[in-house]
């Protein structure tokens, strides 16, 4: 069965765990990338105003992703990986599920997070993608072990 990590990171955490993750299971990567980068400003989820801020206020908001996005047509599984952004997930990676074709697949959602769960964050975008086979994967802390797998 051939699996695809595919992760979101904006601060190099949750990258280091999907990176982790490649060389336990030899899954392949794709880094989710903004095609416009992300500043410290961009970031500061204090900051109302700020970037992440309106995007993740902004149920719509679709920001776009730099470069081509992978073939799954090869994949079995397709692990999403992303950190927690108020909660769910930050809406680049609605980008990704929307540009991709995962129909039939089976997908594993993983995260980092400093303090919120995986569970919502799995629920929002099971309701989001019903017709998805969207599962549970693990919260990411290092050392990472490849039971999510």
């Amino acid at each position: 069965m051939r699996k695809l990590i595919a992760y979101f990171s904006a601060s190099g955490v949750t990258e280091g765990a999907a990176k982790e993750l490649e060389a336990l299971t030899g899954a392949d990567l794709y880094g989710i990338r903004p095609e416009k980068p992300y500043t410290a400003a961009d970031l500061d989820w204090r900051n109302r105003k700020s970037r992440i801020s309106l995007e993740m206020t902004d149920k719509a908001s679709r920001p776009a992703i730099a470069g081509d996005i992978p073939d799954t047509a090869c994949y079995d599984a397709v692990y999403i990986g992303f950190p927690i952004w108020w909660g769910v997930a930050p809406r680049i990676v609605n980008t990704f599920i929307e540009k991709t074709h995962l129909q039939g697949k089976t997908v594993v959602i993983f995260a980092t997070s400093g303090g919120s769960g995986l569970d919502y964050a799995v629920k929002d975008l099971q309701k989001q993608y019903p017709d998805l086979r969207i599962k549970a994967g693990r919260l990411l802390k290092s050392p990472v072990t490849s039971d999510i797998m």
